[in-house]
C-alpha cells in the first residue's frame, strides 16, 4: 500500500490577515510620536507647564507602546509558520495590546500624582510659549490617529451573519492596532486638555486649571485603559464561552437526532476565527464527520474536533 499524503488534510494555523500596512503605519507613528515627545518634554521643563509636561511624558509612554505594537506585527509575521505555535502567532499581537493597556495605567498614575502635587504647589507657567507647543502636539496626535484608524472595522462587523450585536462585531477588531489607536487618542486628549488649561491661564490667570486638566485627563484615559485591558485579557485567558458562536454551535448540533452535547470548548485563534472541541453522546450511528458537517455553516470555526461517545461502547470516536 502506498503511503497516504497527509499534507492535504493538514490545515494552516496562520489565522492572521495580511496587514503589512498596519505594521508600516505603526513604525511611522512611533517615530513621529518620539520626535514630538522630545519637543514637548523640553518645552514643558523650559516653560514650567505641568499640562505640557504631562502631555510629553504621556507621549513617551505611548511611543514605547506603539513601538511594541509594531514589534508585535513583526514577530507575528516572522514566526507565522513556526510549528511551535499550535494555533499560529495571532496572540502575539493581543499580548502587545495587553502590555499597552498596562503601560496606560502606569501613565495614568504618574499623571494623576504629578497633577495633584501641582495643585498643592502651584508653579509659574510661560503660558504663551507652552500653548504653541501644545497645539503642535495636538496636530501630531491627530495625524497619528488618522494613520492608525481601522478602515476595515465597520465593514467587517457586517460581513458575517448574526453579526448585528456589538460584541460580535468587536470580535473582528485588531486589538494590537486598537491599543495603539487608543494611545494616540489619549495623547490627543491630553493635548486638548493642555491647550484649554494654558488658554485659561493666559487669558484669565487661572493657573490652577493647568494641573486640574491633568487629573481630568487621567480619569478619562483610565476608562479607555480599563476597556482595553478587559478585552485583551479575555482573549489571552480564552474566556470565550459567552461568545454568540457558542450558541450557534449548540443550535447546530441540536439538529442531529438522538444527540446530547456532553462537552464543548471554544476559544479564539484569530480576530474572528475560533477553534472548538465538541463531545457528544448518542445511541445512533452518526459519525464524527457528520457532526462536523453540521458545523460547516459557522464560518468563524476554522478548527473543529468532534468526539462521539456511543451509549454502550467503551471508547469515543473522534474526528479532528
Amino acid at each position: 500500500m502506498s503511503p497516504c499524503n497527509h499534507s492535504r488534510w493538514e490545515p494552516s494555523h496562520d489565522y492572521r490577515p495580511l496587514e503589512s500596512t498596519a505594521e508600516r503605519q505603526a513604525w511611522r507613528v512611533a517615530a513621529l510620536t518620539g520626535a514630538t515627545m522630545l519637543v514637548e518634554i523640553a518645552a514643558g521643563y523650559a516653560f514650567n507647564s505641568m499640562a505640557l509636561l504631562a502631555d510629553g511624558w504621556h507621549m513617551a509612554s505611548h511611543m514605547l507602546a506603539i513601538g511594541l505594537t509594531a514589534l508585535a506585527y513583526l514577530l507575528a509575521r516572522r514566526y507565522a509558520d513556526d510549528r511551535r505555535f499550535a494555533f499560529g502567532t495571532w496572540k502575539v499581537e493581543v499580548l502587545a495590546g495587553f502590555a499597552s493597556a498596562i503601560l496606560l495605567w502606569v501613565v495614568i498614575i504618574m499623571l494623576a500624582l504629578e497633577s495633584l502635587w501641582r495643585l498643592w504647589q502651584p508653579q509659574v507657567i510661560a503660558f504663551d510659549l507652552a500653548l504653541a507647543v501644545a497645539v503642535i502636539g495636538l496636530l501630531v496626535n491627530l495625524a497619528s490617529a488618522w494613520l492608525l484608524r481601522d478602515q476595515h472595522q465597520h465593514s467587517h462587523g457586517h460581513a458575517h451573519e448574526h453579526d448585528h450585536d456589538h460584541k460580535h462585531a468587536a470580535a473582528g477588531r485588531d486589538l494590537n492596532r486598537h491599543a495603539a489607536f487608543l494611545h494616540v487618542l489619549a495623547d490627543a486628549l491630553t493635548s486638548v486638555a493642555a491647550i484649554i488649561a494654558l488658554l485659561g491661564g493666559l487669558l484669565y490667570g487661572w493657573s490652577w486649571l493647568d494641573p486640574l486638566m491633568g487629573v481630568v485627563g487621567a480619569l478619562i484615559i483610565a476608562l479607555w485603559a480599563k476597556g482595553l485591558l478587559i478585552e485583551t485579557a479575555k482573549v489571552l485567558l480564552d474566556r470565550e464561552m459567552d461568545s454568540p458562536v457558542v450558541a450557534r454551535v449548540r443550535a447546530a448540533l441540536a439538529q442531529e437526532p438522538d444527540t446530547e452535547l456532553a462537552d464543548l470548548h471554544l476559544w479564539r485563534v484569530g480576530r474572528a476565527q475560533f477553534a472548538c472541541i465538541v463531545s457528544v453522546v448518542t445511541h445512533g450511528g452518526s459519525s464524527a464527520d457528520r457532526y462536523k458537517a453540521r458545523l460547516t455553516g459557522i464560518r468563524e470555526l476554522v478548527h473543529v474536533t468532534v468526539e462521539v461517545n456511543r451509549c454502550g461502547q467503551a471508547g469515543p470516536l473522534q474526528a479532528g
